[in-house]
């Protein structure tokens, strides 16, 4: 899931540059020698806002709060489960951040006190802060659709938080005889990284192709149009004609819940009974979002567009998955250029210099088969409390010849490079 060849590659160029031009941005702190900062979520807006916090000046005391103590990418996950991948490409540690001076502690964020400035840990620590950036990332949520709860994920995976669920969904679709249906059900937005649900359809009927020919892709969608659609139809006219139908909502496609006795899925007009059945519900803001109050009953976290500061909570910014952000994805590459942003906007509020982050910008590429990829890119501004995107964006042409879509594969997996070097070191 990730958002012709000589203008994909400035792009790339540029969004590097910029992310330099950035972490260069901030005042040093001169003032206050021993301003705490904490980040709660180590993806890919977390990890970058804590390098970009540390970076900007040494003194400052830059602790990164993550649960888990290997991260795993859902970026390029659609292709472990294609089989075109394995799932050791997608683990990255934490060991270069911390050698950068960011101090990272792999435990669980259970509270946060706000007006006390205070995190504890699940192992009862507490962390006191000046400023708490959130990026938490998203939550499947298991109350959206009847009889999905987690047990359920075990037989119909969502696969939409990478790792065992992915090998699992990959697992299941190997295991499926020819001749198979595999089922992927779609939510409505918001939702993260809207275009990838169907890259995953096209790169799963790529294996069905290659080694179940008999086999197709249904796509139960809770929407009737979605981000690039006609670039994905394109794809599937040409790549895997009769393997992929989709259902969207104006007739019948919104999956309601499903029945794990008989792994039936549950529409609004019907039912079926695929051989495979890949459920993504609806998402809401990772879990400790709600334990400290910053969600609404959205389940997503409202801010100040200009600042990423929380609607709810004092000094408390949200960035990535997890905001209401309005124009701007939720993608990967949206979370790291807010994480950056964010950082530039905490420390010039501990400074007190005023300074304007710069307008934010992210691509993203849609691999549709090896070797073929398109990509959508903008441009965003803050526009009240939402982002909106501005004059800037592209997408692939639908006229590109197969070479473009090519090079648009090769520029994809050096963004990927790119994006993974960023957060991570």
């Amino acid at each position: 899931m990730t958002f012709t060849r000589q203008r994909t590659r400035r792009e790339v160029g540029g969004l590097i540059a910029a992310s330099a031009a950035l972490l260069a941005a901030p005042t040093v702190l001169r003032a206050q020698t021993t301003a705490r900062v904490i980040v709660i979520g180590g993806g890919f807006g977390g990890a970058s806002c804590a390098r970009a916090l540390r970076q900007a000046d040494a003194k400052l005391e830059v602790t990164l709060v993550e649960a888990n103590k290997t991260f795993t990418s859902c970026p390029q996950s659609n292709e472990v489960i294609a089989g075109l991948r394995e799932i050791s490409a997608q683990y990255f540690g934490y060991d270069k951040i911390a050698a950068e001076g960011v101090r990272v502690v792999l435990l669980a964020a259970a509270a946060i006190d706000a007006p006390a400035h205070k995190v504890t840990l699940v192992d009862g620590a507490t962390l006191a802060y000046d400023r708490l950036v959130l990026a938490p990332g998203i939550d499947i949520d298991f109350t959206a659709l009847q009889g999905y709860d987690e047990a359920a994920s075990a037989l119909m995976p969502h696969a939409y938080k990478a790792g065992e669920q992915t090998l699992l969904l990959r697992q299941q679709i190997e295991a499926m005889p020819d001749g198979g249906t595999v089922a992927i059900a779609v939510p409505a937005n918001p939702s993260r990284c809207p275009p990838a649900p169907y890259e995953r359809a096209s790169l799963i009927a790529h294996y069905l192709k290659t080694y179940k020919p008999k086999s197709k892709v249904l796509i139960l969608d809770a929407k009737d149009s979605f981000s690039q659609q006609k670039l994905f139809e394109q794809a599937w006219n040409e790549l895997y004609a009769g393997m992929i139908e989709r259902i969207p909502l104006s007739q019948g496609g919104r999956v309601t819940g499903v029945e794990i006795a008989t792994r039936t899925v549950v529409t609004e007009f019907g039912n079926y009974n695929p051989d495979v059945a890949n459920i993504i519900p609806p998402q809401k803001a990772g879990r400790i979002a709600a334990l400290a109050a910053a969600a609404d009953r959205t389940g997503w976290c409202p801010i100040d567009a200009a600042t990423f500061a929380s609607k709810l909570l004092p000094d408390v910014h949200v960035i990535g998955d997890a905001c209401l952000g309005g124009g701007i994805p939720k993608s990967a590459g949206a979370a790291q250029a807010q994480g950056k942003a964010c950082a530039a906007v905490v420390v010039r509020d501990l400074t007190g210099r005023s300074s304007e982050p710069p307008p934010l910008t992210g691509i993203c590429y849609s691999l549709v088969a090896p070797n073929t990829a398109f990509s959508l890119s903008g441009v965003y501004q803050p526009k009240g409390d939402l982002f909106a995107e501005v004059e800037g964006g592209r997408t692939s042409s639908l006229d590109a010849p197969r070479s473009a879509r090519a090079a648009e594969a090769d520029a994809a997996t050096a963004w990927f490079k790119a994006l993974i070097y960023d957060a991570f070191g």
